[in-house]
């Protein structure tokens, strides 16, 4: 659910005063939201002090300061903190080991830390750990909550840890008493079947009804069912906390793991928060500033350690909270409840917070998060720090998690694939090794085993479609290809990837991140010549019988082999949509230039393009050229392009003919004169560059020489035969198409645009004006 501030009418009397605007805000959002929150938060604060070990008004005090303080200093106006599930284990571990008030000494440590940590600036990095390994942290929490209530709820006591609390559950069962457990059940079905109530009694926060309703129950019928004791009033409960008598080691830990799991809680929630509203963001350095403030207070007066609740935060931004002022508000109704109430809370059964901290701890393990982690491949991550969490200790459970976490993510960022096939038939001995990924001396058992796999004698063609390659891969690699070269095979290394053999000896390994330095040696880029050893300059040693057949094709046919290979997957769910016909945006009309292909200069796929080549990029005029006018019908009649684009080059061979000096004298053949007379076609460029065409000025002025001035001359009178032409001057006075210009700069590899009388550079940060 998304929230939005919603401000008074215009020309209302509070819209021009801010002392009004944040009145009726109070009053309208705020005052009811922190109701809501305040009988959310009651409930479940006593049950965490009861599940922690520690005074149950210590709950309540935790709770005042997290509203009030936090609320007041925190970087998240709408998060709701309070003493939290997720501590619950370290604290009763905390108050078994060195008391309750030594307990409160280390709430203000942690504290102290926490302010520490957002004073440095690095709530940031604190996000750095990994989700899963916090839902599984989450989920051991739940599972030792829950196997420790279900003792209190058949109406025992909780055990040590939860290996022992696991053991006794059957001797407890044995043991049960039915009264605890008929109104902790009564609680327990409640919350479990809110959700199926109609939305306007929903309204009332479950876990205050299910308390209330099972309490009533306990009153009214003859239940004799363990209560809730208070030693005195909430006032009775404050008192400064005492200082540790040794055990120096362990007060540390204590405190660094409060301050841990209560800062990286406390974020987790807040950013959660962020994404359930469309008000002012979170400060999460300010926000842990805030929360060692509320936790330096609550361990001063003697309450629980404080986080960030995502449970209140959600309830108050889902009642409409508007501003941080609900969370404060709602300290101050506990409070109020705490100081004039408290004795309603005696007569609670301690079944009925047991039931309630059941749910709370069955709902931290989600179904959501083991599906994900299912999912990516981190069920170990998941499982493990779960386990550990719940028969260890929270923090030993969190670094096995993140130690396995980091392990795994390391495995998968060096891990290689590699493997080795037979290309062809037997007879041609031809063999493909193909190693993706990283490739560092952790790959080598497997490099290794691969490579000498392959039969002695064999051409064999190594594919490195790496991203990181280390001195060790490639001192392997090497030095098995002179020792497979030396029994008569051949080795080609194919570099695919965005690591070079060469750089592996030049300096210290690096990852290369730059996607084009991929595209650029394979994919689609780089001409034959780059990556084949079937071309005339390539030098070879006559031993090649193994290569395609007939020689003239061996290019094409290594290139069609490629494609099938490493293209045609990732090509073919874009083809599905075109099998039945083809719908391009423009026609494009360029030279028949080997040196030009127009789906890379316009970053364009299969269907977008319908291309017409010619030498020179010509449209006749006058004479007209049956092949262009039957690309221009169909273009126009039957495809409905949009545009018509023109597009000229430097270094053309068709402008050099032209500007060639007509008493040189040259070759006659059919050829040569079939070329000669189409050529007769752009005699009007010629003509116009000569008369100081202006495009030819402009493209003069920015240093490009008579060829290429003639070649923009050239595109520019296409275009204003284009414009003339019936077909598409109609079409062009109608508004269904537009013609354009352009010209590509081999040597910069640049497109520019070109009209009937300028040329333009093409901003590449921004879409030109059409």
């Amino acid at each position: 659910m998304t929230t939005s501030i919603e401000a008074p009418p215009a020309g209302s009397a509070v819209s021009d005063n801010p002392q009004g605007r944040w009145l009726a805000t109070l009053l309208r959002y705020d005052v009811p939201a922190s109701l809501v929150v305040f009988l959310v938060a009651l409930p479940l604060s006593l049950g965490i002090a009861i599940a922690s070990g520690a005074p149950i008004m210590a709950g309540l005090i935790a709770a005042v300061v997290g509203g009030v303080v936090a609320g007041l200093l925190g970087g998240s106006p709408l998060q709701v903190s309070g003493p939290a599930a997720g501590l619950t284990v370290v604290v009763a571990e905390l108050v078994n080991t060195f008391g309750w008030k030594v307990t409160c000494a280390i709430t203000v440590g942690a504290g102290v830390l926490q302010i520490l940590f957002g004073l440095s600036r690095i709530a940031r990095a604190a996000l750095a750990i990994s989700p899963m390994v916090v839902h599984a942290m989450l989920a051991g929490i739940g599972i030792t909550i829950a196997l420790q209530q279900v003792h209190v709820l058949l109406g025992g006591s909780s055990q040590s840890s939860a290996w022992n609390n696991l053991i006794a559950l059957p001797s407890q069962i044995g043991t049960a008493h039915l009264d605890d457990i008929y109104v902790g059940a009564a609680v327990i079905a409640i919350l479990v079947s809110w959700k199926f109530v109609p939305d306007r009694l929903r309204r009332v926060p479950g876990p205050l009804v299910a308390v209330v309703a099972a309490t009533v129950l306990s009153l009214v019928l003859p239940i004799n069912a363990d209560r809730i004791a208070l030693d005195g009033s909430l006032f009775d409960a404050l008192g400064l906390p005492s200082l540790p008598d040794g055990q120096w080691l362990g007060i540390a830990t204590g405190v660094l793991t409060v301050a841990l799991i209560a800062s990286v809680e406390s974020l987790l929630s807040a950013v959660s928060v962020d994404k359930m509203h469309t008000g002012p963001r979170s400060d999460l350095n300010r926000e842990l500033i805030g929360q060692g403030a509320a936790n330096i207070a609550s361990g001063m007066l003697g309450g629980l350690p404080i986080t960030g609740v995502i449970v209140r935060s959600s309830t108050n931004v889902t009642a409409g909270a508007r501003t941080r002022a609900s969370t404060i508000l709602h300290g101050v109704w506990i409070l109020v409840f705490s100081a004039l109430l408290a004795s309603l809370v005696q007569q609670i059964p301690k079944s009925v917070l047991a039931g309630l901290l059941i749910v709370i701890g069955i709902q931290l393990i989600k179904l959501a998060h083991l599906r994900i982690a299912h999912r990516t491949g981190d069920l170990w991550v998941y499982g493990v720090t779960a386990a550990a969490v719940v028969f260890l200790n929270l923090l030993e459970g969190v670094l096995i998690g993140l130690i396995l976490a980091i392990a795994l993510v390391v495995w998968r960022v060096v891990r290689a694939s590699i493997h080795a096939e037979p290309v062809g038939t037997p007879e041609s001995r031809q063999w493909r090794v193909v190693v993706e990924g990283s490739c560092s001396f952790l790959a080598l058992p497997r490099l290794t085993s691969v490579l000498a796999s392959v039969p002695p004698g064999s051409h064999v063609t190594v594919e490195l479609t790496v991203d990181f390659l280390d001195h060790a891969a490639y001192e392997v690699i090497e030095e098995w290809s002179r020792q497979h070269e030396s029994t008569g095979g051949t080795v080609l290394v194919d570099e695919r990837g965005t690591a070079d053999m060469a750089a592996a000896v030049a300096g210290p390994p690096t990852r290369t991140t730059d996607g084009t330095a991929q595209l650029s040696k394979r994919g689609g880029f780089a001409p034959w010549r780059a990556w084949q050893k079937y071309l005339p300059h390539h030098h070879h040693d006559g031993n090649d019988a193994h290569l395609p057949s007939p020689r003239a094709m061996r290019s094409v046919l290594a290139g069609i082999s490629d494609y099938h290979r490493t293209h045609a997957p990732h090509l073919r769910p874009h083809m599905d949509d075109l099998h039945d016909g083809q719908n391009p945006d423009s026609l494009f009309l360029t030279c028949s230039d080997s040196r030009i292909v127009p789906n890379i200069i316009t970053s364009s796929g299969p269907g977008d393009l319908f291309t017409v080549r010619n030498i020179g990029n010509l449209v006749p005029a006058g004479q007209r050229d049956t092949s262009i006018e039957a690309a221009l019908a169909f273009a126009l009649d039957e495809l409905g392009v949009s545009s018509v684009i023109v597009c000229g080059h430097s270094g053309c061979g068709a402008m050099k003919a032209l500007l060639a000096d007509p008493d040189r004298p040259h070759p006659q053949s059919s050829g040569s004169i079939a070329v000669q007379e189409w050529l007769e076609h752009a005699q009007p460029s010629k003509r116009a560059y000569q008369s100081g065409h202006p495009v030819a000025r402009s493209a003069a002025d920015t240093g490009f020489d008579a060829v290429d001035q003639l070649a923009m001359v050239n595109v520019a009178l296409q275009l204003q035969t284009l414009q003339r032409h019936p077909m598409i001057g109609a079409a062009m006075s109608d508004g269904c198409i537009h013609v354009a210009g352009l010209f590509f700069d081999i040597r910069t590899a640049r497109v520019l645009a070109i009209s009937t009388t300028t040329v333009t550079e093409l901003d590449p940060d921004r879409v030109p004006a059409t």
